[in-house]
This record gives C-alpha cells, sequence and structure tokens, in this order.
C-alpha cells in the first residue's frame, strides 16, 4: 500500500453521506486483459511509480506532455512497436470516453496520438488482475447431453502436456455475473490505495508527503469506477462530494488522497454487502431468468431465453439444437453474451459495443456490427461471422471465422486449427448499424492474425506455477474454394434506399475469382439440365431424385432445423 494514503482520520461529509451505487466497469476487466509478461506488474507502486515518471519525461519532450505515443510505450516498457501498439489499440477499447483522441482516431493515426498517461498506468495497473475461477454448470446433466463428448483431436491427447491435457477435458462456464461484478470490485477494494498513490501529486512547499487528487485526475478513476443505478450513471465528479459543487469557471481545490480513499472504500465496501445479499437470495429463492445459469433448453421456444438486466449485458445462453434471431430491440443495454450454446444458429443483427462468445460449440454465430471489441474463448467447432472494430479469440479449436474487422485478429492461448476468411454476408441494416458504431469497410485486416503466448496470466487455472510460455498457434486462411457466401433472410420486412444489399466488404480477388467460378458451374450445370433431351416422365424423375438429394443434405447438415424454428418464428 502507499504509504502517503493512510485512512483519513477528520470528519468529512463522506462519513456521514449515505453509500451510493457504485460498481467496478466491467470492460477493462473483461476485454483489457493482455498476456504480455513485461507489461504485467505484481508489485503494486513499486515498479509502476518509477514507470509512470519515465512515461511523464518521456512525453514532455512530445507535443502534448499528458498524452505518450506507441514509440514512448515501446521505449519505456521495452516491448516491440508492434505490442507497444496492441496495448494502445486495446485500451482505447476500453476507455470509458468515445470523445478521448485515442477512441476516434484512424487506426493509422494511432500511434501518434497515444494515449493519456493517468488511463495508462491504470490500464497497466490492472494487467495483475486475475479472472475468477469458471464454475461447473447447475444442471451437469443437460451439459453432458449437448456439449460434445469427442473431437478430432481426442487421438492426440496422449501427446499433449499435462496443461493442454487438462484444458482439452474441462468443461468451464463463466462465472454469474453477479459474482465477477464482486470480483472485480474486491480487487478494487484491495488496490484502491496503490492506485490513488499512482494518480496522486504531492503537494508543493510544506507538505510534500502529503497527496492530493485535482479534479482532472480523480475523473481518471472512471475508467475502473462506475456510480449510477439502473443505468443512470453518472459522472464520478458529480457523485462524489469532493467536487460536486465546484465553480466550473474556478480551477476545483485539490482533495487529500486519503480523503478520496476512505470515501471509496466506504462505497466499495456498501456495494459488496448489497451483491451478498442479493446473491443469497437468489440462492434461497426461485431461479431467475435474468441470472446467468439460465437452464439448458432443447426446442425452438428457446429464443425467447435471451435475458438482460436494466443494466449491463444481454445473455443468449444454454442454447441447445435451436436457432434463434435477437434484433436491436430485442436487446438491452451495449453488449451481448453469449455462453454455453450448441448445435445452434444464433442471429444477433443489431449494433452494439461489446460481444463474448465463450464455451459455444457446434454453431453458427452471426454478430451483427461490434463497435468495441469481440472476445471468443473456449469454443469448439463454431461458425463466427462479424464485423468488427477488434476481435480476440483465445483457447479455441477447429473454428473458423469470417471477418470484417479495422484492426488485426489477436490470436492468444491453447488453439487448435482456427481459420480465418473474410467477411461473408449483410442484412439490410448492416451498413447502418456500422455506421452507429464506428466500423470501417473500407479496411478488413482479417488476414492479418496478431499471435501472442499460449499461456493466459491473467488466468488461474491456465498459469499454474512453473509453466513455461511459448507463442500459440495461429490461424490459417480458409481456401478459396471452400468460401462461400451466408445468407441471412430478411426478417425486416420492406427495405428501403438506404438498405445494405450486398457485402459492404470488399472481397480479395482470390475469393472473389473462386466464387465467380462457382457462379459459373452452377450456371452451367442448370443450363445442362435445361438442355437435356429428356420425356417428361423422366423429367419429373430428375427432379424428384434432386428433391430428395437436397431433403437429405438438410437433414445431415441439421439446417432442417433452422428451417423448422425460424419459420416458427
Amino acid at each position: 500500500m502507499n504509504e502517503g494514503i493512510e485512512p483519513s482520520t477528520s470528519s468529512s461529509s463522506s462519513s456521514t453521506k449515505d453509500p451510493i451505487f457504485v460498481r467496478a466497469r466491467r470492460e477493462p476487466f473483461e476485454h483489457g486483459l493482455l498476456p504480455i509478461p513485461k507489461i504485467i506488474f505484481s508489485d503494486g507502486t513499486t515498479t509502476l511509480g518509477p514507470l509512470k515518471e519515465k512515461f511523464i519525461q518521456h512525453a514532455s519532450s512530445a507535443s502534448s506532455p499528458l498524452r505518450i505515443n506507441a514509440d514512448g510505450v515501446s521505449q519505456v516498457l521495452q516491448i516491440s512497436i508492434e505490442n507497444a501498439r496492441l496495448v494502445l489499440d486495446t485500451l482505447a477499447a476500453v476507455l470509458p470516453s468515445d470523445s478521448d483522441p485515442l477512441v476516434t482516431a484512424k487506426p493509422e493515426d494511432l500511434d501518434s496520438v497515444g494515449a493519456y498517461i493517468s488511463d495508462l498506468i491504470l490500464f497497466l495497473y490492472i494487467q495483475s488482475y486475475k479472472r475468477l475461477l469458471p464454475r461447473t454448470h447447475k444442471d451437469s446433466a443437460a451439459v453432458a447431453d449437448v456439449w460434445p463428448s469427442t473431437s478430432a483431436f481426442d487421438g492426440y491427447l496422449s501427446a499433449l502436456s499435462p496443461l493442454q491435457l487438462a484444458r482439452s477435458n474441462s468443461r468451464r462456464f463463466m462465472p454469474s455475473q453477479t459474482d465477477e461484478e464482486a470480483h472485480q470490485l474486491s480487487y478494487l477494494q484491495k488496490h484502491i490505495a496503490n492506485i490513488l498513490g499512482l494518480l496522486a501529486e504531492p503537494v508543493d512547499g510544506e507538505n510534500e508527503e502529503l497527496l492530493v487528487l485535482t479534479l482532472e485526475r480523480f475523473e481518471h478513476l472512471g475508467f475502473l469506477i462506475q456510480v449510477g443505478e439502473k443505468g443512470s450513471e453518472v459522472p464520478l465528479s458529480q457523485a462524489a462530494p469532493f467536487f460536486a459543487n465546484s465553480d466550473p469557471d474556478m480551477p476545483a481545490v485539490p482533495v487529500p488522497a486519503s480523503q478520496v480513499h476512505d470515501w471509496i472504500l466506504q462505497n466499495i465496501a456498501a456495494a459488496l454487502e448489497h451483491m451478498s445479499e442479493r446473491i443469497s437470495s437468489k440462492e434461497s429463492g426461485p431461479p431467475n431468468n435474468s441470472d446467468q445459469d439460465v437452464a439448458m433448453a432443447d426446442a425452438c421456444a428457446s429464443s425467447s431465453k435471451g435475458s438482460s438486466g436494466s443494466r449491463g449485458p444481454s445473455f443468449v445462453e444454454g442454447i441447445s439444437k435451436t436457432s434463434i434471431v435477437k434484433q436491436a430491440s430485442d436487446l438491452k443495454g451495449s453488449s451481448v453474451k453469449i455462453l454455453n450454446c450448441h448445435d445452434s444458429v444464433i442471429y444477433i443483427l443489431a449494433p452494439l459495443r461489446y460481444a463474448t462468445v465463450y464455451g459455444c460449440s457446434d454453431a453458427t454465430i452471426v454478430l451483427g456490427a461490434i463497435g468495441k471489441a469481440v472476445r471468443m474463448e473456449h469454443c469448439e467447432r463454431v461458425q463466427v461471422i462479424t464485423a468488427a472494430k477488434r476481435i480476440c479469440i483465445a483457447n479455441c479449436r477447429e473454428c473458423v471465422f469470417f471477418l470484417g474487422v479495422n484492426q488485426r485478429p489477436l490470436v492468444l492461448g491453447d488453439n487448435h486449427k482456427l481459420q480465418v476468411a473474410p467477411y461473408n454476408t449483410f442484412y439490410s441494416q448492416l451498413e447502418e448499424h456500422m455506421n452507429q458504431v464506428g466500423v470501417d469497410a473500407t479496411i478488413n485486416r482479417w488476414n492479418e492474425p496478431l499471435v501472442l503466448g499460449m499461456v493466459d496470466p491473467h488466468d488461474s487455472l491456465s498459469h499454474p506455477a512453473g509453466v513455461s510460455d511459448v507463442q500459440a498457434e495461429s490461424a490459417t486462411c480458409l481456401e478459396p474454394d471452400q468460401f462461400t457466401n451466408f445468407l441471412i433472410p430478411n426478417w425486416f420486412g420492406s427495405e428501403s434506399p438506404a438498405s445494405t444489399k450486398h457485402n459492404p466488404f470488399p472481397l480479395p480477388e482470390v475469393y472473389m475469382a473462386s466464387q465467380q467460378k462457382n457462379h459459373q458451374n452452377l450456371g452451367d450445370i442448370k443450363q445442362a439440365l435445361r438442355d437435356l433431351q429428356l420425356e417428361e416422365n423422366r423429367k419429373r424423375e430428375l427432379s424428384s431424385a434432386l428433391h430428395i438429394y437436397f431433403k437429405d443434405w438438410l437433414y445431415a447438415s441439421g439446417n432442417i432445423r433452422q428451417l423448422y424454428c425460424l419459420q416458427g418464428d
């Protein structure tokens, strides 16, 4: 703990004011952790304190003394320029303000725009965070029915390391949203003194040991802490008693860091107590669909299982052997989590900020337009189609990704036989949704995967002591002759002149040529069938045979279920 911040002994308004609703911002913890050893510091401020001073010295010679660019990040942290760019890009994906220059910068300008040093320090600090351990599902028998018991890799398990073997046999389920929020708040409760020590500055003059926070430094805490209930979030400076009544025309008086420390701890403790009571009431009461432990489903009626709270992400969980469609009007909030879905087709046709796909198998998942980040983890034989700013792929097997992405796909963890391909679909509102969240169709880096290590230091299961790291297996490009377009039915009714009528991402020439060849072959077959000199009864027999083979394919591929389910919708 930083010696400059101790519990305040003086009475203040924070000691008498009722606790407010405070929670950790989940985005930095869910989408902002990078398995780069040189940016993970477990000694609190011992290393980060001097690094902050180096950032400031490096930035003082730049055009903006408060920001540091990719070259400065690379030099100070002694990491490659490629990893420095990744740090800035990942930070941009989880910043709370959409007006920050790092967020609004074009991809080619990201290096030079750089990040606020205060934001970067907070980002680096939370790289020490370890995720909550996965749980087993309440209905383990139902899980066993849908989770694949065999894999194409089962014959190779004897050649895997003990780490890989353990992970290949584990059936992992994300902790509930409430458990995750409590875990993140507990982390902040433990580390808030160090965090404030990194943001605070000494008072000039007589008492240089006293640390204070200016309004500007205090507002950077909004990177980690949110205030507000039921979606009605307010700026941190307005919720706190220190700066709420400051004169906007006058500079706010700095506040002792110890006073801020006491106020934050008081409100975190109240929030954790409230969460504990909520968890206890759920465990003693009947099941609630808004909780993450939604029972497994096995029918088309499962399409109503998508759930969301008044704040936070919408959930699609436990879908099995069915097809569902979710449009913008069906989703609340700006993010979605698709969890433990199997042998299904899932359409999320909406503009969103974040999307998480976890623990799914033998599924096709279409994600509309994702403006911040997609994370896909612990999936097998899943086909993902998405237009997104960026995507992270971790610990997946035999998955295919049809991507329209503005940043390089990040690949990390224990992956096997991943394939990437250019984006291959459209729906009538796609370009409208892309414009809303800032996905640029003129930039597609689908075939430039950035590969990091196999071991994730933020996951205590995959990072046991004594295990050395190696580079993760990269993704290969899908062969052009295997590339096909994916057709999304028009569920939106009549089209407007502004409707999307084709794939907005240009296809690479080799894929375009393969597609044209397939179309030509299909046309040739159709013409050959029309040119056949057959009697009427023989034509009917041929037509019947074609229909039978097509129907057999529908059943063998499982697509017949999708037709029935979507027809029912």
